[in-house]
């Protein structure tokens, strides 16, 4: 396998690190055309043109809009059907993922100043968030939790999941995940005509006020078009994990992890920064051996060889400031002792610390959110969680005595601004003008 090696003391190393963090996705103008064309369609003519989509791409017949909804009993039914060790697993992994994002609830609150003037803040949370899923051969319950139980926690009063269904085949663990995470409606539709249901609402299909969750191209283009008709949480790239290492971690290790995130697709991101110029070796060996091993093996070596990269830094030092420049989704500090890198390290979508914590026990049960910045967009957002689905109101009140010295500093400035009716508002309060 031809992996990438690069040196920071190569004269172009600069350079070479520029062209393989390099990821514009191409515009598709066909694909961008036929997404604007459903949205449009939906927006339209509801209903109609959902069933219309789903016959057409989910090979999905359904006499009207309300047979795409699954009863909740059916949901249900999913759960308490699971293999004993798959339920085991589900319901561990919802109670770390909930009690993890339960610390991150905000409250609201106000202070009092000397004049009796109350300022504030209330926190409310959203009142209808929608869930995209994917469907068909791709199955994840994981994302069901992720999304779905911050929503929860955050006190969503109805949450709206989609999901396709090709030829109408439904995966039993996506259901049951949204069964227990208390999903209130859930509908098998899928792609852009889902994310417009779910954004403009239809006779059948609620409106909502905000759309998370992962999906393909023309998901992620619906999203980004939807995006102030309803919030949405990100539009995100392909998948990616940096690995700084001091040599010392068995290197099937570091191997495996890399793989973990190339498997996702060809255009996922795996590399590696190391002081040692001989473990680096040691992993790529390590790589070539244990690839043969892997059902996902072409997806993996194809990630691996035309994005994926082993670096040969100066020292941990160094690393950490490449990391920072890179700004990964997923960063593992695979050294003795990590806490003391941490105040070098700026952006990261989530930073997993030892030897002994790989980045897919944080895919799937460690507790935070797996739904993370990429293509170096950690350098200015966070991973998803409860605040992203609260918002804050100001709370101003301010008393007669407060009015007159706020007053006189409004009016000043509104006439400066050429504000005259702001200006005048403000002075009708003020006693002695």
């Amino acid at each position: 396998m031809k992996i990438a090696r690069l040196s920071t003391q190569q004269a172009d190393f600069d350079a070479a690190l520029n062209k393989l963090l390099a990821f514009e996705e191409t515009a598709d103008e066909k694909l961008e055309a036929t997404v604007a064309a459903i949205l449009a369609d939906v927006k339209k003519r509801g209903d109609e043109a959902v069933l219309e989509y789903t016959r057409r791409f989910d090979r999905l017949d359904a006499a009207d809009a309300g047979a795409l909804e699954l009863p909740l009993s059916e949901l249900k039914a999913a759960f308490e059907g699971l293999p004993t060790a798959q339920r085991a697993a589900l319901e561990q992994a919802a109670q770390r993922v909930t009690a993890y994002h339960q610390k991150q609830v905000q409250g609201s609150w106000s202070y009092t100043e000397a004049d009796g003037t109350l300022l504030g803040q209330q926190v409310t949370p959203l009142d209808r968030v929608g869930l995209y899923v994917p469907g068909g051969k791709a199955a994840y319950p994981s994302s069901v939790l992720m999304n779905a139980l911050p929503a929860k926690v955050a006190g969503v009063s109805e949450l709206i999941m989609v999901v396709p269904t090709p030829d109408g085949a439904k995966n039993q663990l996506v259901l049951a995940a949204a069964y227990l995470c208390g999903v209130d409606r859930v509908f098998t539709i899928g792609g852009a005509q889902a994310v417009a249901a779910l954004a403009y609402g239809t006779a059948s299909i609620p409106k909502v006020d905000k759309i998370v969750g992962p999906g393909n191209a023309y998901v992620a283009s619906a999203k980004r078009r939807v995006f102030g008709a309803c919030g949405i949480d990100m539009i995100a790239g392909p998948s990616e994990i940096l690995v700084i290492c001091d040599g010392q971690t068995d290197p099937d290790w570091v191997a495996m992890d890399l793989f973990s995130q190339a498997e996702h697709d060809e255009l996922a991101q795996a590399i590696l920064l190391s002081p040692d110029a001989g473990f680096i070796e040691r992993v790529a060996a390590s790589a070539d051996r244990l690839l043969e091993q892997m059902p996902r093996r072409e997806i993996i070596r194809t990630a691996l060889e035309s994005r994926g990269a082993l670096i040969h830094a100066a020292d941990l030092d160094e690393a950490c400031v490449i990391s920072n420049r890179i700004a990964p989704e997923h960063l593992e500090l695979s050294v003795a002792d990590p806490q003391a890198m941490l105040h070098k390290l700026k952006h990261a979508g989530a930073i997993f610390m030892g030897r002994y914590t790989s980045e897919s026990l944080g895919d799937y049960c460690a507790g935070p959110n797996h739904v993370l910045p990429t293509s170096g967009t950690a350098r200015f957002s966070s991973p998803l969680g409860v605040y992203d689905f609260q918002k804050r109101s100001s709370l101003i009140q301010v008393s007669a005595q407060g009015a007159q010295a706020l007053g006189a500093i409004a009016s000043t400035l509104a006439f400066g601004e050429g504000l005259q009716a702001h200006a005048q508002s403000a002075l009708f309060r003020v006693t002695n003008k």
